[in-house]
């Protein structure tokens, strides 16, 4: 698949018995889910996209980030069973204007994080886990551990996402043992 699309959601369950779909939101942006439109879908990131006409949405209360979704065509419970696990993108032109410091999630992924200090690569951004503030879900390239660092600017003051490049200055104790490990080396 082409750097085209965003993935913005995936399907993870039929609704009831009418046909609708429970979406799980991969996006800062209710409204994606809850105006209608048109949507793209696929049986899986590597797939192209089929367009969609998304007729009605709601999120589910109580349920961040999960919304009921009614797309056209789809009007009973095994139509909407054979869309489980689909995945929903928009096309990477309808991104909305990010301000200073903000970032897509799908960027920060695959973004390789060096200790500022010292320069050495320390791993590649996995996952971003939304918490009080977003973490950074780190792999270290020498021994697959995986370790969180805080996404603020005081602990990743820098971030370039052309170079998918992003620098850390953890505080005493976080990764201590991925520096420790790669002096012995």
């Amino acid at each position: 698949m082409t750097d085209d699309w965003l993935m913005i959601g995936k399907i993870v369950s039929p609704q009831g018995l009418k046909g609708e779909v429970r979406i799980l939101s991969y996006s800062d942006f209710p409204e994606r889910f809850e105006t209608a439109g048109k949507r793209w879908i696929a049986a899986s990131e590597k797939e192209e996209p089929q367009e969609i006409m998304m007729l009605s949405g709601r999120e589910i209360a109580g349920k961040k980030n999960l919304f009921v979704v009614r797309i056209e065509g789809i009007n009973d419970c095994d139509r909407a069973e054979s869309l489980r696990n689909y995945v929903m993108f928009i096309p990477t032109s309808d991104r909305p204007s990010l301000g200073h410091n903000e970032y897509m999630i799908a960027d920060l992924v695959g973004c390789n994080v060096y200790h500022q200090p010292t320069g050495k690569l320390l791993g590649e951004v996995i996952s971003i886990i939304a918490a009080g503030n977003d973490l950074l879900e780190v792999r270290n390239l020498e021994n697959s551990e995986i370790e969180l660092i805080p996404f603020v600017e005081a602990i990743a003051p820098f971030v370039d996402i052309q170079q998918k490049r992003i620098e850390v200055t953890p505080p005493r104790g976080l990764i201590d043992k991925w520096l420790e490990a790669q002096e012995t080396i």
